[in-house]
């Protein structure tokens, strides 16, 4: 366990809980730090497969902590603009590992998702809600860019590019009902049902080879930024050939036909 961010298993799937509660779980130099951590390590678990990404308390992550970010003695060690640079790519980064991990992400949703805590849950995966989350790009209400973190390339992915420019040039706040009707969420659910449901999606997940889903996730992503359809088509191929010559794959197939429960090696 981390200062700011709790770890927890259950079998091959990790809880990530962002623990800042009475902050509404904000970004500062502490929880960046921690998450950074624990996504190393989930990066470097083979007994990982799925991860959960939510947040303690009433909040998922209503953004960056504009109270102060806790990092003063590098802004005088370094001066304003370094460290502010240094600041901006250490919070990006956040996203990008999130985005990279080989384990799909459920990002559960349990409260507000603002600002960086919007770009979290857009570099997951899968998005689902408590009936109690709230939505909202952030940045901009607070005299920022409204392009930070990813956003302005996931949104618009998402939600498609009318909804997301608005949703970005206006800084107001969405619904769960609303984001699970643009898109942005899967399902909708009441709070206490929330982690059981992500439970049930990362537990359906597990039901296939961990290679096979490890490059669908590689795949689905890299198709949406892909141009061309040959070329989408060709590196399907290739993904196909990887998991067909994986063991694996045959255990699938065999518990399958047979009607009992895989046991995948990772092989």
């Amino acid at each position: 366990m981390m200062r700011t961010v709790n770890l927890r298993r259950d079998g091959e799937i990790t809880v990530v809980e962002l623990d800042r509660p009475e902050a509404s779980n904000t970004l500062n130099v502490d929880l960046v730090a921690d998450l950074h951590a624990v996504l190393d390590s989930i990066a470097e678990d083979g007994d990982c497969r799925v991860v959960i990404l939510t947040g303690a308390g009433r909040a998922f992550c209503a953004g960056l902590d504009l109270r102060g970010y806790g990092d003063d003695d590098v802004v005088d060690r370094k001066g304003l603009m370094v460290s502010t640079f240094d600041r901006q790519q250490d919070i990006a980064a956040l996203a990008q590992r999130l985005h990279g991990l080989r384990q799909p992400v459920i990002a559960a949703v349990n409260g507000a998702a603002a600002g960086g805590g919007l770009a979290l849950v857009c570099a997951s995966d899968i998005r689902i809600g408590s009936s109690s989350s709230v939505f909202a790009v952030g940045f901009l209400r607070a005299g920022f860019s409204a392009c930070d973190i990813g956003l302005s390339w996931f949104l618009p992915r998402l939600l498609g590019p009318g909804r997301a420019h608005e949703l970005m040039l206006t800084g107001r706040k969405v619904s769960a009902a609303q984001a699970l009707d643009y898109g942005l969420l899967v399902d909708v659910v009441e709070p206490a049902e929330l982690l059981p449901a992500a439970m049930t999606i990362a537990t359906e997940i597990l039901a296939s080879p961990p290679v096979s889903v490890e490059l669908t996730k590689v795949g689905m992503w890299a198709g949406l930024e892909s141009p061309s359809f040959t070329a989408t088509v060709e590196f399907e191929n290739r993904q196909q050939m990887v998991t067909a010559m994986t063991e694996d794959r045959h255990e699938a197939t065999a518990a399958f036909l047979q009607k009992r429960p895989p046991r995948y090696r990772r092989r």
